[in-house]
């Protein structure tokens, strides 16, 4: 309601195509907040379990990846007011709606990598965790949440919103808004292209980090 009222009505934005404002703006708040609550979970899954792992040995990449299926649930919850919504405003989706769970599944993966790389550099630097809900807050008005990525585009050209893509989220929150809205909403095939190859970077470069770091976290947690 706050973003639609400042964005919508007050700033001016405009929606995509035909579709109301508040679905747009909430087909993106779904992977954000997935995103969001994914990473600050994550974060604190070692060192909230500090016990646990320095007593039982088993493979520490269930602590994180549990936290993250954790923020999941919140995220089909937070999904049935979206069909509340939609049901509202008398929008129906189009077919686009079958490519949901492969978006769903990116956005899994774009919370993963940065999750496990700040989980095992915050068993070591403790107060690494007050950095995070900075990063997060920071994130939210620079990914196109409030507002289309087309605005991105349109003020600074196409060279530019394809720098604007290196954010992961940026490709994730445009494929969900193709998803729910539809034609309203086409999507930017090198800009989605661009994000995924971010998200499995920073996927892969997450994994390697917690495998070299892992050895070491029953004795310095």
């Amino acid at each position: 309601m706050i973003m639609t009222i400042i964005f919508g009505r007050v700033a001016g934005l405009h929606s995509e195509g035909s579709a109301p404002y508040a679905i747009m703006v909430f087909a993106a708040m779904l992977p954000w907040m997935f995103f969001s609550s994914s990473l600050s979970s994550a974060s604190q899954s070692l060192v909230g379990n500090a016990n646990l792992i320095s007593k039982v040995y088993f493979p520490r990449l269930i602590v994180p990846v549990s936290s993250i299926v954790t923020a999941f649930a919140d995220f089909l919850i937070s999904f049935s007011l979206l069909i509340a919504l939609m049901i509202w405003y008398r929008f129906a989706p189009a077919w686009n709606m079958l490519a949901l769970p492969a978006f769903t599944a990116i956005a899994f993966l774009a919370a993963l990598g940065p999750g496990l790389f700040i989980t095992a550099l915050n068993v070591k630097y403790r107060d690494f965790r007050y950095v995070i809900p900075f990063v997060i807050q920071f994130g939210l008005y620079v990914t196109p949440v409030g507002f289309s990525s087309t605005v991105i585009r349109e003020k600074f050209g196409e060279t530019l919103f394809l720098l604007y893509s290196l954010n992961p989220m940026v490709g994730v929150i445009d494929g969900f808004r193709w998803c729910i809205l539809g034609k309203n909403s086409p999507i930017d095939i090198p800009s989605l292209l661009l994000s995924l190859l971010v998200v499995g970077l920073f996927l892969l470069f997450g994994i390697w980090y917690f495998r070299r770091t892992e050895k070491g976290f029953a004795d310095i947690i």
